[in-house]
C-alpha cells in the first residue's frame, strides 16, 4: 500500500514555515488503519511502547490488540493529563520545532510492562512524526535515567529502538537519536 499518496499537508501551520504533515486520514479507512498498524507494530522491537499525546496514542493504543507481541503501551502525556501518586510522574521539557513543550509520563506505566532478561525493561518509542527530533531525543534521554521496580526487582530503562509513521528527511531528526537506538520510520518525505 503507497501511505504516502493518503497523507494530507497544510503549509505553515501552526506557524509560518512549518508544513504540517496530516496523519488523520488514516484513520478515516478501517482497512487502511489496520494495515498501517500492523506495520508500524512489525517494525517496534520491544513489547513496551512509549508514545506522546495525542497523535501517537492513536497507533500505538491499537497495537495491544493486534499485534500479539506488543503487551504494553506507556502513555505520555501533557502537564495537567495523568493522576499520580507521590513519585510517580516523570516531567520532561523538550523543545520542538516551533517551540517548546513540558511531556510527562508515570513510572508505573513503565513497571506495568515486560521487562527485559537483560535487566532492563526495553521501551520502543513511538511518536506519528519525525521532523526535528526534539521531542523524541528529550524524551528518549529522560526515559533512560528512570529505572523501575517489578516483583521486587529493579530494572533500568533502556530505548531500543524509535519508530515513526513519518519521518521528514530533510530535518535530519534521525541523525540526532541513532546514538541512542535504532530509527525507523514507515514513511519518508
Amino acid at each position: 500500500m503507497n501511505y504516502k499518496e493518503i497523507l494530507k499537508f497544510y503549509p505553515d501551520f501552526p506557524v509560518a514555515g512549518v508544513n504540517f504533515v496530516d496523519i488523520i486520514p488514516f484513520i478515516q479507512d478501517k482497512d487502511v488503519f489496520k494495515s498501517l498498524v500492523m506495520d508500524l507494530s512489525a517494525l517496534c522491537d520491544s513489547p513496551n511502547i512509549a508514545a506522546p499525546e495525542a497523535r501517537g496514542f492513536l497507533f500505538a493504543a491499537p497495537m495491544l490488540v493486534l499485534a500479539d507481541h506488543v503487551k504494553n503501551v506507556v502513555p505520555i502525556r501533557k502537564k495537567g493529563k495523568l493522576p499520580y501518586a507521590e513519585g510517580d510522574l516523570v516531567g520532561v521539557d523538550i523543545v520542538k520545532e516551533y517551540g517548546r513543550d513540558s511531556l510527562f509520563f508515570r513510572l508505573s506505566d513503565i513497571a506495568a510492562g515486560e521487562p527485559g532478561e537483560d535487566g532492563t525493561i526495553g521501551l520502543t518509542l513511538f511518536d506519528d512524526v519525525l521532523a526535528t527530533g526534539g521531542t523524541a531525543r528529550g524524551l528518549a534521554k529522560k526515559l533512560e535515567e528512570c529505572s523501575v521496580s517489578i516483583k521486587g526487582k529493579t530494572y533500568r530503562v533502556r530505548v531500543t529502538d524509535f519508530v515513526f509513521l513519518v519521518e521528514i528527511d530533510e530535518l535530519g531528526g534521525a541523525a540526532k537519536l541513532t546514538d541512542i537506538a535504532p530509527v525507523k520510520s514507515l514513511i519518508h518525505l
